[in-house]
């Protein structure tokens, strides 16, 4: 597959925890400068030290991605300090584990906001600068739940519905104009990160992924490789692969089953809930920004399926190396 060549300047949003600050370390450590956007100063600060370790520029900026003047500006100020923008990594997040009657509006909103429009803002401000050089890539974090919603997430899972439509029709639009600026998502399974921590839960017991799990670095890995390869989507991991396949052949049936097993499935009945502790749906909860959640112990550091789709030229020769050694095993029993 024709590659991308290695970027020199990076732009991630959502950048101070979980799968954004894995992805900014990734980047870092293959020598690209990073622009960090998030919410917390301190946190901020903190990854900034973590990747100038690793010998590149970093550039903390203080921004709520659902402020789209704001991503402007944050976006104008990284090319004038940094350069030119190669990669704009769309990945904030806001989520609340809820049941649809228990959300306000102010709130089912606000996930909106930062979940959707935040990619929205992020997109057009990278397209401002990518299109006059006619180079650049945009990385869509997206999720399974991109095609297969679950119970308790409706405005999660309908702001990753919303990017994956909005990005297909980004796409026909940079087709049309012969845009050399390549836009692709990456589909995430359940992830070690800490917002199951501190999301706003408006369930009996704490949340958890529902599993399998995997840690934050197999996301990074997945980023990275989609941002230097021409890739449409990648798909991390094969429970996202089972739940955007089966989705296409038997949604009914998986409507049914996720009614009955998808609310006890995202609750750590260990736990009670955690109704009073602060949730980072409007301000950043300081102090619990890190890559990891507290599931290490039943997460993979490896995902096999990712491997394979991203090593498909490999992977099709070992099948066809099998297939001539079965087939000539098969003649010579003849």
């Amino acid at each position: 597959m024709r590659g991308i060549r290695q970027p020199e300047t990076v732009v991630i949003t959502g950048a101070t925890a979980g799968v954004g600050r894995a992805a900014a370390l990734e980047f870092a450590r293959h020598g690209a400068d990073v622009a960090l956007l998030a919410r917390d100063s301190d946190a901020l600060h903190e990854t900034a030290q973590e990747l100038r370790a690793e010998g590149v520029r970093v550039l903390s900026i203080k921004v709520d991605v659902s402020d789209a003047d704001a991503v402007e500006a944050a976006a104008a100020s990284i090319e004038a300090r940094l350069g030119p923008i190669d990669v704009w990594v769309n990945n904030a997040m806001v989520t609340a584990f809820a049941p649809i009657d228990a959300l306000a509006h102010r709130d089912f909103a606000r996930i909106t906001d930062v979940t959707y429009h935040g990619y929205v803002w992020g997109t057009m401000a990278a397209l401002k600068r990518m299109s006059p050089r006619n180079h650049g890539v945009i990385v869509q974090v997206g999720s399974a739940l991109a095609y297969r919603s679950i119970p308790l997430q409706s405005a999660y899972c309908g702001a990753k519905h919303a990017i994956r439509g909005f990005t297909d029709a980004l796409r026909c639009e940079l087709h049309h104009r012969k845009s050399r600026i390549h836009v692709t998502m990456v589909q995430m399974p359940a992830l070690n990160t800490p917002q199951f921590e501190w999301a706003q839960n408006e369930m009996p017991h704490a949340p958890k992924p529902v599993a399998p799990i995997f840690q934050p670095e197999v996301a990074a890995r997945a980023i990275y490789w989609a941002a230097t390869h021409r890739r449409r989507e990648v798909w991390v991991g094969s429970s996202s692969i089972k739940a955007i396949v089966a989705n296409e052949w038997i949604p009914g049936w998986l409507d049914r089953y996720l009614g009955r097993t998808g609310i006890g499935a995202q609750q750590d009945d260990t736990l009670p809930a955690r109704h009073r502790q602060p949730s980072n749906l409007w301000q950043p909860v300081s102090g619990l920004h890190r890559v990891h959640g507290r599931f290490d112990a039943q997460a993979s550091s490896t995902s096999p399926a990712l491997w394979l789709d991203t090593h498909r030229g490999v992977a099709m020769l070992a099948v066809a190396g099998l297939a001539a050694l079965c087939a000539r095993a098969a003649r010579r029993r003849m």
